[in-house]
């Protein structure tokens, strides 16, 4: 922005500003006399003592001519080159995801966006609670259960499309014991111990893994024993928080969220419990079915299925039919 002035006298003012492709020019004063224009001229002037009245030497024809000037040397400056309007961001696509897929899924819904620009919320849970919500008109996009039953469930009840049923995984579950705790357990007969006094597993009201939990306590001939000294979690996360802060010694987690510094761990034999077959599902109430369809492709496909396989998920294919 220029300002001109005139000894003590403002004659004018010429200023150019820029509003994206617009340029807007102000000429102040826009109709001014020239007679008037000489009189404040000269007024001014005689205040200042030693100065003559040389703005009588600015006939009008000068002073039309340096307006010409001024108008045609801001209707010089450069035009801002006009831009396209930039495309509003994507809604976040919101996914309910069991809670063993809380390390997994932060990592893919990351690479996704950063692939397609699409943003997405995972909201973590048990996956019988999050069947809840949807149930309940939960603004859910896409559904990653523990347990396809709970899939199959909400497709009876006409809550999530039949053809987007898929198979992303199959879980796995580990004993675990806090580093810190002073006991010892690599089989679940070694629960037993009475050292070992708290012992948490997910709720099996409603979470797949404390389901799996419970099943291979009781095939292994030792549930009645530890049942009294059971602490349950919400899901399979809050379950490996109990053990990493010690408020359990020991306890039964997925092995996709076993890899923390503050335990350790053992895999447990696959045949002490119901096969976890995880499946996910397209919700009908999705406001973005097509990318809900895009990310659960992303998960099944060449770049999701590594990062499952390396937080020891079995991967569809790989499963027994």
């Amino acid at each position: 922005m220029a300002f001109f002035t005139w000894h003590h006298s403002l004659l004018f003012r010429c200023s150019c500003k820029f509003k994206t492709s617009r340029i807007s020019l102000l000429i102040t004063p826009v109709v001014t006399p020239a007679a008037q224009l000489l009189a404040v001229a000269r007024r001014q002037m005689q205040r200042v003592g030693d100065y003559k009245p040389q703005v009588e030497y600015w006939g009008l024809p000068s002073i039309l001519l340096l307006l010409l000037w001024l108008i045609a040397a801001c209707a010089a400056q450069p035009t801002a080159t006009p831009t396209s309007p930039v495309a509003a961001a994507p809604a976040p696509l919101t996914v309910a995801a069991a809670a063993d897929l809380q390390f997994a899924f932060t990592e893919i819904a990351a690479l996704f966006e950063a692939r397609t620009g699409q943003p997405v919320t995972l909201v973590f849970g048990s996956t019988g609670q999050l069947a809840q919500q949807i149930e309940s008109g939960a603004p859910f996009d896409l559904f990653a259960a523990a347990n396809i039953a709970f899939v199959e469930g909400l497709r009876d009840k006409g809550l999530i499309f039949d053809d987007s049923i898929a198979l992303y995984a199959e879980g796995r579950i580990v004993l675990a014991v806090n580093r810190e705790a002073g006991v010892v357990a690599a089989t679940l007969d070694d629960l037993r111990d009475p050292a070992i006094q708290r012992i948490a597993i997910a709720n099996p009201e409603h979470a797949p893994y404390g389901v799996a939990a419970k099943e291979a306590l009781i095939h292994s001939g030792v549930w009645d024993v530890v049942e009294p000294r059971l602490v349950y979690g919400e899901n399979v996360r809050q379950t490996l928080q109990f053990i990493q802060t010690g408020d359990a010694q020991a306890g039964i987690v997925a092995l996709s969220v076993a890899n923390v510094p503050e335990i350790t761990w053992t895999l447990l034999d696959a045949h002490l419990h119901t096969p976890l077959r995880q499946a996910l599902a397209v919700v009908k109430a999705s406001s973005q079915p097509d990318a809900a369809r895009a990310f659960a492709a992303f998960i099944n496909g060449p770049e999701g299925r590594p990062i499952m396989q390396r937080y020891g998920f079995v991967l569809p294919g790989e499963i027994d039919q």
